[in-house]
Parts: structure tokens; C-alpha cells; sequence
């Protein structure tokens, strides 16, 4: 099995669905999670290949959220799309990007992810919010490369 497999339980992937599910139930905007082994890329070039690839560049918004997992490299990428950079404070990725490290480093990658989901959901709901007519645009599901 890859380090991919091996990252999180079936049971773990299905509470981050869940977590994705809660965050967008008050936005219009959409999250998704990626996680791969290893890139010979840069960490966030390749969030960005990830990014178009998901068609996470699609959305009526802009306001796509993909948090990007390099599992070998031991490093992660959180990148939103031109709409919701434009208006969340400068320093939010770092945050959301802190209160998951804080969960990384005791090896709880499962908790970490829904903490970061729920954070980036919060935001959204303040710059975004849901609306009647709302649809969502993109999958839940988390994708692996």
C-alpha cells in the first residue's frame, strides 16, 4: 500500500466528508482536500495543478478552498481561489494553516484536516454566505492523486 492508503482510515475520510458537508452548509464556497505521496514540484505549484485539475477554478464565486497533502514530503498547501483572497484577512491561511499543524505534530492528521475545514468554513460564512438558490458545485469527496 502507498503512503496515500495507509494516511487515513476509511472511518477518518468519511468524518473529513462530513466536516466539508458541515462547513458548507452555511457558504456558497466549497472546499475540497487532495492528498498525494510525494511531488517532484514545488508544494504549491503543485496545489495550484491540483487546483485547475479539480476544476476548483470553476466555481460562479471564486471562492474555492483546496487544502493540498504531500503525505512522504510531510508538507501541505491551503489555497483559495481569487474571490475569497481578494477579502479574507492576510494572515488567514497562516491561521487555519497553525491550528492544523497543531494537530500534525501529535499525529492526529484526521483532526488536524477537520479543524482546518471547519476554520476555512467560518471564514467563508462571513465573506460568502448560503443562499436559497445555492449549489454545490463541487464534489465533497477527498481526491488522491
Amino acid at each position: 500500500m502507498s503512503k496515500v492508503e495507509d494516511f487515513l482510515t476509511s472511518e477518518e475520510e468519511n468524518a473529513i466528508v462530513a466536516a466539508i458537508q458541515t462547513a458548507e452548509l452555511n457558504t456558497s464556497g466549497e472546499i475540497r482536500v487532495h492528498i498525494e505521496d510525494t511531488t517532484d514540484l514545488d508544494h504549491y505549484d503543485r496545489a495550484l495543478a491540483v487546483f485547475k485539475l479539480l476544476g476548483m477554478d470553476k466555481t460562479q464565486q471564486k471562492n474555492g478552498v483546496l487544502i493540498y497533502l504531500a503525505v512522504s514530503d510531510k508538507n501541505f498547501v491551503i489555497l483559495g481561489d481569487e474571490g475569497i483572497n481578494d477579502i479574507v484577512p492576510d494572515d488567514f491561511w497562516d491561521n487555519t494553516k497553525d491550528i492544523m499543524v497543531a494537530q500534525f505534530k501529535t499525529g492526529n492528521f484526521k483532526q488536524g484536516l477537520i479543524d482546518g475545514i471547519l476554520s476555512a468554513g467560518q471564514e467563508l460564512k462571513k465573506h460568502f454566505p448560503y443562499t436559497s438558490d445555492d449549489i454545490n458545485e463541487l464534489s465533497n469527496e477527498i481526491s488522491k492523486g
